[in-house]
């Protein structure tokens, strides 16, 4: 019976020390990360004072702005100009335009040259421009 018992406690400690070290060992597998080839842009539409719609678009690195705006939403353009986003047109007649800022600030190049970066908030806007 001292037999079964020392057996016992031996498979016991052993046990104890292998699930032990297991829950402390090292997983060598590295934590899955973000494509680190990706930037995070968000993308907010409005009519006059109104948002409409707002989206965060996952875009390569030193892409243009209207990658994301091409990615999140259906989008008409000429030479450059954005004439309609979803559906939404502007009206030359009546002065009507797409405008757009990035991080508040107006952009100073046409969507296909101008660059976005990492968690840039880029705002476009349908608008009586004056």
């Amino acid at each position: 019976m001292k037999k079964q018992n020392r057996f016992s406690l031996i498979f016991a400690i052993i046990a104890f020390f292998t699930l032990a070290l297991t829950g402390c060992s090292n997983n060598n597998a590295a934590p899955k990360k973000a494509n680190s080839n990706q930037i995070s842009v968000n993308y907010t539409l409005k009519e006059g004072k109104k948002t409409v719609d707002s989206k965060t678009v996952k875009v390569p690195k030193k892409s243009k702005v209207i990658t994301g705006l091409k990615k999140a939403w259906k989008v008409q353009e000429t030479k450059g100009f954005i004439t309609a986003i979803d559906g939404k047109k502007q009206n030359p007649k009546k002065k009507i335009y797409w405008t757009y800022t990035i991080n508040g600030k107006w952009a100073t190049k046409g969507v296909t040259q101008q660059k976005v970066a990492n968690k840039d908030k880029v705002k476009f806007t349908l608008d009586k421009v004056k």
